[in-house]
């Protein structure tokens, strides 16, 4: 499973790319606002960054404009992936973008149904979101799973990036279900590596270490 880091914070994600955690980036009009940057500056300094693909969202709600704002964000570098949301513009939208060669990241999807569309339009990524849909106590692991599902039944190339993790247990779920990509905030993925045994497991060979009176250097 690729890992895509959901942020806008370009020194994060250089510390996770220098680690080889990081195969691509998503953005949002809420993170960039959190950078407090210009979002052309601040997205070819991320398409800098990593080689993988780099998410910048659209702001029109209507299909041409969002069009002509697609076509902008993907000047910025041969990265980019053009990010719509699943309306009936997006999709429109998506369907011109994909069909000039362009990636596509289609987000804001709550239903396999909004999934189907989305690959019928030529979407290269699909987002579901599964932690806004478990804030309405559904759950959002079991979209991922329909739309796995789904794709495979009819052959789709679009790539599940499995979205809004809020967790570490989400983001094993995920991959056990078969979601293509997952993205998370760098904190969600820096604590992949933690767990109690092994900090308890640590904490005893360095006190049995100590004990030797030994030095490797």
């Amino acid at each position: 499973m690729k890992f895509f880091v959901d942020t806008a914070d370009t020194q994060a994600i250089s510390d996770l790319n220098d680690l080889g955690m990081v195969d691509g980036v998503t953005t949002n009009p809420s993170l960039i606002l959190k950078s407090g940057r210009d979002i052309i500056e601040v997205t070819r300094e991320i398409c800098g960054i990593v080689t993988g693909p780099v998410s910048a969202e659209v702001v029109a709600l209507e299909a041409d404009a969002m069009i002509a704002e697609g076509r902008k964000l993907a000047e910025i570098a041969e990265n980019i992936t053009v990010k719509l949301p699943l309306t009936w513009d997006g999709l429109k939208a998506c369907k011109v973008l994909s069909g000039e060669g362009k990636m596509v990241n289609v987000t804001l999807c709550f239903s396999a149904n909004q999934a189907l569309l989305a690959a019928k339009a030529g979407a290269t990524f699909i987002s579901p979101f599964i932690g806004r849909l478990d804030d309405m106590s559904l759950d959002g692991v079991e979209l991922i799973e329909d739309i796995r599902t789904i794709y495979d039944n009819y052959g789709y190339e679009t790539e599940i990036l499995a979205a809004s993790i809020r967790s570490i247990n989400h983001v094993q779920q995920v991959a056990l279900i078969g979601a293509d990509v997952m993205t998370a905030p760098p904190e969600v993925i820096k604590k992949l590596a933690s767990h109690p045994l092994t900090d308890k497991g640590l904490e005893q060979f360095m006190a049995d270490w100590a004990k030797t009176g030994q030095n490797i250097l």
